[in-house]
């Protein structure tokens, strides 16, 4: 777990024309150890950008990033991305892809074993581990991204949208499967969509982003009980959150 502190941090690119844009203006945010939070809004709002932020891939304009204290500068283990594409690398099996990480930070045969062998039995592909991503269905593919990037023990989990070229049902159970390794781990979790409804169903806070240049309009705190199940979609207080929520982004 970590607290992530977002301060006074924009974000501005150079257009083709030579005039800096502002993809995300300067936006504050505090997320306290293990929460769960979604930031929601319109394609092109600057979520993505952020989160790429958040995880030392892009540098900000201005302010700083902390995690548990320490300012963000470019990657590192304690933040683990897992992104739509699943990202896997094709000639490596199942293990050696979740094995990755740990394999190239040193970490000794028997530890990245281990470690890969109970990630892989908890997103239920410990049998497929000697298999290769082209065996594996979209949604298994992404369960092995989840897995590969818990390998590392980061404190930090990013996901840019993993679930958004899933089908209704495989995205439903995915969503499920995330709030049980979730509830297990208690991984600080900053989790981008642009879909109302996996935001509420996942998140403790939902972050609710204007259009460019994307700010932060809104912060819903979810207080519906956990565990959750699909069946609380059809709740009276998740209808609620939906209509408050969808309220914000047609505003």
């Amino acid at each position: 777990m970590a607290r992530v502190v977002i301060d006074r941090v924009s974000i501005a690119f150079q257009s083709s024309e030579g005039v800096p844009r502002i993809a995300v203006a300067e936006t504050n945010l505090d997320i306290a150890d293990g929460d769960f939070v979604c930031l929601l809004g319109p394609s092109g709002c600057g979520k993505s950008t952020l989160l790429n932020v958040v995880g030392g891939l892009v540098c900000a304009s201005t302010g700083v990033i902390m995690v548990d204290g320490r300012e963000v500068v470019d990657p590192g283990p304690d933040r683990g991305m897992v992104f739509q594409n699943y990202s896997l690398y094709p000639w490596l099996t199942i293990r050696d892809n979740v094995e990755f990480g740990p394999k190239i930070n040193g970490w000794p045969p028997e530890r990245r074993r281990e470690t890969s062998l109970d990630l892989l039995n908890l997103v239920g592909l410990r049998e497929f581990a000697s298999e290769y991503p082209k065996a594996l269905s979209g949604g298994m593919r992404q369960r092995v991204a989840i897995a590969r990037a818990l390998a590392m023990e980061p404190k930090v989990l990013l996901m840019d949208e993993p679930f958004g070229a899933l089908d209704a049902q495989t995205r439903s159970r995915m969503q499920e499967l995330l709030l049980d390794i979730w509830a297990r781990r208690k991984t600080t979790v900053l989790f981008v969509t642009h879909d109302i409804e996996e935001a509420i169903f996942l998140a403790d806070r939902v972050l609710v982003m204007s259009a460019q240049p994307g700010q932060i309009m809104a912060d819903f705190r979810i207080e519906l009980p956990r565990p959750r199940s699909a069946d609380i979609v059809a709740s009276e207080e998740f209808t609620s959150y939906r209509r408050d929520v969808l309220h914000m982004l047609r505003h």
